[in-house]
């Protein structure tokens, strides 16, 4: 009777739920100084750093949404989102995902934690869940930081779009949130690659750097002149692809296939990741990983991946070339200045009038007529035309823009002084800020070109 008590305890102390894994390690996570300090900055300093750069005088407008921060509140969220996908999201996902299984490396305590739940695949369930659990822990408090810093400074006020076209302050609310829960996907790609370097790699400091270096080289190749099918299927894309949200219509091509693409990776990493620690030897105390192992069993197939996606990508979607056409950039270009002219119009208290009525049009080149109106550059020019109902004479503005590789431009004014060539204009409330100065855009890289 005492044999059979003493089997059925043993039996019953073998199994460790996930769920009290899961806790166990949230509560180790949790309870290390830099995860405590990480949570406590990103609910705390994104707030101060919005507040602080909305009450300068100097905006960072050549940042996206820069130099909207002293108009509205929504703006320093998404100058926060910008920096983040660049340097905070990579760096918070090596911290957390890419120590999450090397810890137990360093400290020696694979042994202790396998006999306390003699299961590889629920602690590594417990481990890949609680990193999850801190990592959208910290993007919420970037998120809901930002957010409050920039409507406490500024105030809840309307957001203009990258095309100009002006949405509320509840669309724009929406929006912004629409945008971070977006990036969740890429996100999760970074930490999907930091759990397969922390297996892999073991104790080696590149296992905790391989999120922010892989990021790194993927931003890197963002600034190239890729072909559209090589830069949609890297999920760095889906870092930048939310500025298709501030369009109208919006530019939801890019976005989708940036989100399917990260969320392709995350999974992948993560089941290889998992079947390489099933496979691992934890017998061996220094165990300290291997580059060739990590080039063979996780590297080949994500370059795999790469190459099978850039493959269905430029057969589906039929995109060649860098997606940067003269046609594309000039519908970009007009849209947008209609929509700030109309802007301007408002804060000079003149006639009301639409964008049909402007039939505003914009003609432009790149260098000069012997090189392709395409591609990104610094060189390219654009002819503003418009008409006012009633005035014959048609309107001309002149802009400089700077195209990057990804779509984004910035549309420098060149006059005439009086529509775009100060950034000040005086309204009957004093001087403002020009809304037809300098504005940003984005061009489809998906979009058909129209004739």
């Amino acid at each position: 009777m005492t044999a059979t008590i003493a089997d059925d305890n043993i039996a019953a102390a073998r199994r460790v739920s996930v769920p009290r894994a899961y806790r166990f390690e949230l509560v180790k996570l949790v309870s290390q100084w830099r995860i405590r300090l990480l949570v406590l900055a990103c609910w705390i300093a994104p707030a101060l750093f919005v507040a602080a750069v909305s009450q300068q005088s100097t905006l960072p407008s050549d940042t996206l949404f820069g130099r909207w921060m002293h108009t509205t509140g929504w703006a320093g969220t998404l100058v926060m989102l910008g920096f983040a996908g660049t340097w905070a999201l990579p760096l918070l996902t090596s911290v957390v995902a890419g120590d999450v299984f090397a810890s137990e490396d360093r400290l020696g305590t694979w042994r202790h934690l396998l006999v306390a739940v003699r299961s590889p695949r629920r602690i590594f369930a417990a481990k890949a869940l609680a990193s999850l659990t801190v990592i959208l822990l910290l993007v919420a408090g970037l998120a809901a930081s930002s957010t409050a810093g920039g409507i406490v400074a500024v105030g809840n006020q309307p957001l203009a779009g990258l095309d100009g076209h002006l949405l509320s302050p509840a669309d724009a609310a929406g929006k912004v949130l629409l945008a971070w829960i977006c990036v969740l996907a890429p996100t999760l790609a970074l930490a999907a690659i930091g759990l397969l370097g922390s297996v892999t790699l073991g104790r080696s400091p590149i296992g905790l750097l391989l999120p922010a270096l892989v990021a790194l080289a993927m931003q890197l190749a963002q600034m190239m002149p890729l072909p559209v099918a090589v830069r949609l299927a890297l999920p760095s894309y889906a870092f930048i692809a939310w500025n298709g949200l501030f369009t109208s219509p919006m530019q939801l091509g890019p976005l989708l296939i940036g989100i399917g693409v990260s969320l392709l990776w995350a999974v992948t990493a993560t089941a290889l990741a998992y079947v390489l620690f099933l496979r691992r030897d934890f017998t061996n105390p220094t165990y300290d990983g291997s580059g060739r192992r990590a080039v063979i069993a996780a590297g080949l197939p994500l370059a795999g991946l790469v190459a099978v996606t850039v493959a269905v990508l430029a057969s589906a979607s039929g995109a060649s070339g860098s997606g940067i056409e003269q046609d594309k950039v000039q519908r970009s270009v007009a849209t947008a200045f209609a929509h700030l002219y109309r802007l301007q119009t408002e804060q000079l208290n003149r006639p009301a009038v639409t964008e049909a009525q402007l039939k505003a049009t914009a003609t432009c080149d790149k260098g000069s007529v012997k090189v392709a109106a395409e591609g990104p550059g610094n060189d390219w020019r654009c002819v503003v035309s418009w008409h006012l109902p009633g005035i014959e004479v048609v309107g001309t503005a002149i802009y400089q823009l700077d195209l990057t590789p990804d779509g984004r431009y910035m549309a420098d004014g060149d006059g005439p002084k009086e529509v775009n060539g100060y950034f000040l204009v005086r309204t009957p409330t004093g001087d403002a800020p020009n809304p037809l100065w300098q504005f940003d855009g984005n061009v489809d890289l998906l979009a058909t070109p129209k004739g």
